[in-house]
């Protein structure tokens, strides 16, 4: 893309072929993974580091190893790998594109490279805010939106498989719920309906829940504080509205001082975890691939698109109508 605006703008072109320099590996691309942050990014909307122009999207990837830069020793040309791709995680809708080698994984038997592709953003981010941000305990209450999604759908499994002892999946539609409680939500509601925040509360007891994920903006930020029980933890990943949370401040003096339940809401972007805390981040990744290739979490269902129809791939994803990942095939 050339300029920022609507998922028109996204172009097929022929550029030189990308050469991995020092510390680099150069990738065929077989799947890339099509992520809201491409979307923002399209957008112009607020975003933690610049999109200069031209740009491709893309920030993971899965495919085969073609070159290695310099001081690089594997993995070996040849091989399946799954990758974060680009300095700014970018250019990864393309026919060839160039990772660091630290952000290259070989891809485990029994995962495709459709779904592998898809794993690092919305798995990862899923395994950390419930792993790292907020500690998922036995018995926990949570309610997690868009729980058809990649994020969300990770989500409902893993935080199950932590023990959550009741989630809660928020889903616009009847099918959108049905896959939600196909992954092993206990319930799932239509957070379209005005009442949703009173179902959901009901759900708990009318104690609220322990920990909720927010990521749509706007109001629905102080709809789901609305949600959390004394000593709540609402995390918010994302913005796919493109209008910032607001909290209104009568609603949050009171949340603050009086009568003050404890409650914290947390920012989260993956990209300082590979930034500040990589340690932490590549270990939860591995943890991710070890469920995911016991079988005890399921990779949701991609939709495969080639690569000429990025821009279609956009509309879909913003309009809310599809489910689990969407990958495109250069």
């Amino acid at each position: 893309m050339t300029e920022q605006g609507g998922p028109e703008v996204l172009r097929l072109v022929d550029l030189p072929d990308p050469q991995p320099g020092p510390g680099q590996i150069l990738i065929r691309v077989e799947a890339a993974a099509v992520n809201f942050s491409d979307v923002m990014r399209r957008r112009g909307d607020d975003y933690p580091v610049p999109t200069p122009s031209p740009f491709v999207p893309g920030a993971e990837v899965s495919g085969t190893v073609v070159a290695l830069g310099e001081n690089v020793d594997g993995p070996a040309v040849g091989t399946s790998v799954f990758a974060m791709v680009g300095a700014d995680a970018s250019g990864g809708y393309a026919e060839l594109a160039v990772a660091f080698a630290p952000n290259v994984i070989p891809i485990p038997p029994g995962l495709e490279p459709d779904a592998a592709a898809g794993i690092v953003v919305a798995g990862l981010a899923a395994t950390l805010i419930l792993t790292e941000t907020v500690g998922i305990e036995e018995g926990h209450s949570v309610f997690i939106p868009a729980a058809a999604g990649g994020v969300g759908g990770y989500a409902v499994q893993i935080a199950k498989l932590l023990g959550a002892g009741n989630v809660i999946a928020g889903a616009s539609t009847e099918a959108k719920r049905k896959i939600a409680l196909g992954f092993g939500a206990d319930h799932a509601v239509d957070y379209s309906d005005p009442n949703w925040v009173k179902t959901v509360r009901d759900l708990t007891g009318g104690t609220g829940v322990d920990v909720a994920l927010e990521m749509s903006g706007g109001d629905r930020l102080a709809q789901t504080l609305g949600l959390l029980a004394p000593f709540g933890r609402l995390v918010v990943f994302g913005s796919v509205s493109g209008v910032p949370g607001r909290l209104d401040e009568n609603a949050l003096l009171p949340w603050l001082y009086d009568p003050a339940p404890n409650q914290s809401v947390v920012g989260f972007n993956l990209g300082p975890w590979f930034e500040l805390r990589l340690p932490a981040a590549v270990a939860a990744l591995h943890r991710l691939i070890e469920w995911v290739g016991s079988g005890q979490v399921r990779v949701p269902v991609s939709r495969a698109f080639p690569l000429a129809e990025a821009a279609e791939a956009h509309r879909l994803l913003e309009s809310g109508a599809t489910t689990g990942k969407l990958v495109l095939k250069p």
